[in-house]
């Protein structure tokens, strides 16, 4: 029988954290995960994760070369359209889920029929493990739509919305691709619906030494500008928003690192 979720990710030659990432997918009902592999050198090794995910059905998909993430998200979502599926959820290679995640998301979305998208609340840990820092997203609508000025208000791998929107919103937008996808398709989604957080932590999130944020930050950064000017209107939190962007292009991460240390860690 299949399930009303599905779990999409996206892998790119990182079967072990493919496979650390499906063991934390720990609910009391079925979740399906699919897995779209973005032209990887290390494919995942399909039979033995079968052995491994349990909770529900695992299914593979492969895209011939190597076309980015946000390519293989927008493949990841159209399978997930054409087998009906009432919910989706994302999560990335190497991040682990709390267990009940799903669980806890569902029962909000099931108790406020009129919010589309939930984020959570996570743990920010590095390569190692180790702790950097709390991060907890507005969790109020109003509150969401103002500061998606100055970044996203979802981290991407938290978030469960319904289907059923990407036939107003579509997919993540073609142009920002290979960074900052997420945040121009949470911003199409906000100015259609309500979209909140949940104030729990329900996911750990790592920080990859070889992550988009830190190896293509300019362009990330760049995009991010773009999209705030998508979006424009003369106000204080666009205004705003478009300045921090342009002082996070001209600064170095390693300074921006250094303040967000001091100012989230709880």
């Amino acid at each position: 029988m299949k399930s009303r979720l599905i779990v999409l990710m996206a892998h790119f030659n990182n079967p072990e954290g493919l496979e650390k990432s499906l063991r934390t997918i720990d609910e009391p009902f079925k979740v399906d995960v699919l897995v779209v592999d973005d032209g990887s050198e290390q494919r995942p090794n399909e039979e033995q994760l079968q052995k491994i995910y349990t909770n529900g059905r695992l299914i593979f998909d492969y895209l011939e070369t190597n076309l980015g993430v946000g390519v293989a998200a927008n493949r990841a979502l159209q399978l997930a359209q054409e087998m009906d599926y009432e919910l989706i959820a994302r999560l990335d290679c190497g991040d682990f889920n709390h267990k009940g995640k799903y669980q806890r998301q569902l029962e909000y979305l099931d108790n406020n029929p009129d919010v589309k998208l939930l984020g959570t609340w996570a743990r920010v840990l590095d390569d190692k493990g180790n702790f950097k820092h709390m991060l907890k997203h507005p969790c109020a609508y109003e509150q969401i739509k103002k500061k998606m000025y100055f970044n996203s208000m979802f981290l991407n791998p938290s978030v469960v919305f319904y289907t059923e929107i990407l036939k107003t919103v579509g997919n993540y937008p073609y142009k920002y691709r290979r960074a900052a996808q997420d945040y121009a398709f949470f911003f199409k989604v906000i100015r259609q619906y309500k979209a909140e957080n949940l104030p729990e932590v329900l996911i750990d999130y790592i920080i990859e030494p070889h992550s988009i944020s830190t190896t293509k930050r300019r362009l990330q950064v760049k995009n991010r500008i773009s999209i705030v000017l998508d979006n424009f209107y003369f106000g204080w939190y666009p205004v705003l928003g478009l300045f921090r962007g342009m002082l996070l292009y001209l600064f170095p991460r390693k300074a921006t690192t250094f303040i967000k240390k001091y100012t989230k860690r709880n």
